[in-house]
């Protein structure tokens, strides 16, 4: 069924929670209204402020996001947030139930939380995250939350979709190792050690605060990442963290950092949008027999053609048309 797109903006600038669900459900399963949709948000957006939350499985990200919700709200700031999950391998849905981990802010006006399913894309997040976030921008919401499922090296592609980073990590995980193999150290603006009140949190603190300073090459006035001790549950830290990420938003404002996250932010976008588009494009090729990409594959192993060549062949047909 064809939906009003401007009739859905409008209401969702007015913060009608239905209205947003139905445009992010535009977005997830790219409707052929998704452009319709994308040009008449492009307008409204550019003003919240995008935090991703990141970490290994476990060590609190959920907690930690429900906190940073009741933060920003005493602070009078709407909120959305995106909690990443695993996808059901049949429904190709989510997994995990946000709204009830959550359960203390879903009766306030001021957040809106989705659920995401990864539907198998690596590095944690939906492939439709950076539309719904578009979404949730010209919604009004002055900050979002995008939670990641934790899934191991490739989590660190939260970094290209927020404008700052928070790492999260836990004593008795084995998370500096964890740590140093997913690259997660390169990535971070804060650090937040929670469950702070376990044995261990000083080692884990410590640790990070070395495996930091390993290789640093920073210039005078470059960040360096705070690490914040939490125990999320009890809402302690929390207020510190707060204070730390307004402290990277205003750094990153002073030096022109924010704006060049976001230029390459949006310029990632572009180049995902346009290999998706070559990639369907060479199915119909290949669907359409205009070129017989088997035919050319058969040459290639019996060595009558190189991969490149036939490559050629593929890309001279998708020029022209």
């Amino acid at each position: 069924m064809k939906q009003d797109v401007s009739s859905l903006v409008a209401q969702a600038r007015e913060g009608r929670p239905r209205a947003v669900a139905r445009l992010i459900s535009l977005v997830e399963g790219a409707s052929p209204q998704l452009r319709e949709v994308m040009a008449a948000l492009a307008p409204l957006t550019g003003n919240a402020y995008v935090i991703g939350l990141t970490g290994p499985p476990g060590v609190g990200k959920s907690t930690t996001t429900s906190a940073l919700v009741g933060a920003y709200r005493r602070q009078g700031r709407r909120v959305g947030v995106l909690a990443v999950d695993p996808s059901s391998p049949f429904s190709g849905g989510a997994l995990l139930g946000d709204r009830v981990r959550m359960s203390d802010h879903a009766s306030d006006a001021g957040v809106y939380i989705r659920s995401m399913a990864t539907r198998g894309h690596l590095g944690g997040l939906a492939w439709a995250a950076p539309q719904a976030i578009r979404v949730l921008d010209a919604a009004g919401c002055d900050v979002i939350l995008v939670e990641t499922v934790g899934v191991g090296q490739s989590e660190v592609e939260i970094a290209a979709q927020a404008d700052t980073s928070v790492v999260l990590l836990a004593p008795g995980m084995g998370d500096g190792i964890q740590a140093a193999k997913a690259g997660i150290l390169e990535i971070g603006d804060v650090y937040v050690v929670n469950k702070a009140d376990r044995d261990g949190a000083d080692a884990t603190a410590r640790e990070l605060n070395h495996m930091l300073g390993l290789g640093e090459a920073r210039r005078p006035g470059d960040w360096r990442p705070p690490i914040v001790r939490t125990v999320a549950s009890r809402g302690e830290g929390i207020d510190e963290v707060v204070e730390a990420l307004e402290k990277h938003k205003g750094w990153m404002d002073e030096r022109g950092v924010l704006v060049d996250r976001r230029r390459e932010r949006a310029a990632k976008e572009i180049e995902v949008i346009a290999v998706t588009a070559l990639r369907e494009r060479l199915a119909d090729v290949h669907g359409g027999q205009r070129v017989r990409v088997l035919s050319l594959a058969e040459r290639v192993l019996a060595g009558e053609l190189d991969a490149y060549a036939a490559a050629d062949e593929v890309t001279r047909a998708l020029a022209s048309g």
